[in-house]
């Protein structure tokens, strides 16, 4: 059982993560962006650090300082909720690095289920039944279209480096493609600071 941790997350998320820990005797470190000051999840944490301005980009994805915190607090272990860097296997191992516990998976497996098409095609050649779509990444509206209306409506466009619920759109007619991908892709470039291309997306038919 841990004494102190860091909860490297916000909202709503940090907040379940704080009440769990308080239950468990557990004491919490929040951080916090400029705009966050005074959220809820910093004030019900033990207590609180600023990590840097609002965009989440240059807050609560910069790894560097949050582990910075962590040690300057004495947290022992750091909880990444989920979204943001409970994905990112270099975080992982930084946190390792620097002594501390990481409450999540390790970064191998991140690494080998992280990216959704990888994974996909991952679990396809172990023999797992999946829905059709994608082992690929896409590169633009117009494949997705294609591939989209090859699949039949409804699909799922979702970010290859999505994750958390970000990059997810339900997409019902082809003339909703496009702006869908262009909003998936987008969304989880600013909740993950991954790029469109890089969070390209695959179509997976909807259950």
């Amino acid at each position: 059982m841990f004494n102190k941790i860091l909860i490297a997350n916000r909202g709503e998320i940090a907040v379940r993560v704080i009440r769990a820990a308080r239950e468990l005797g557990v004491k919490t470190v929040a951080v916090f962006s400029d705009a966050d000051r005074f959220a809820p999840h910093v004030l019900a944490a033990d207590e609180a650090y600023p990590i840097g301005p609002a965009p989440s980009s240059e807050s609560y994805l910069k790894g560097d300082a949050i582990i910075e915190v962590a040690g300057a607090a004495g947290a022992e272990a750091i909880h990444p909720g989920y979204g943001f860097l409970s994905e990112r296997a270099p975080f992982i191992r930084a946190v390792r690095d620097a002594g501390l516990v990481f409450i999540g998976p390790t970064p191998e497996a991140v690494e080998a289920m992280g990216d959704k098409t990888a994974a996909r095609r991952r679990v396809t050649a172990a023999g797992v039944p999946v829905v059709p779509g994608t082992s690929e990444p896409l590169v633009g509206g117009d494949e997705a279209r294609r591939l989209a209306t090859e699949i039949g409506f409804p699909v799922l466009l979702k970010a290859a480096a999505g994750g958390g619920g970000k990059g997810m759109r339900i997409v019902r007619s082809e003339e909703e493609v496009e702006r869908a991908f262009a909003a998936a892709g987008n969304e989880a470039r600013a909740a993950f600071g991954r790029d469109v291309e890089r969070a390209a997306c695959g179509v997976t038919v909807t259950v």
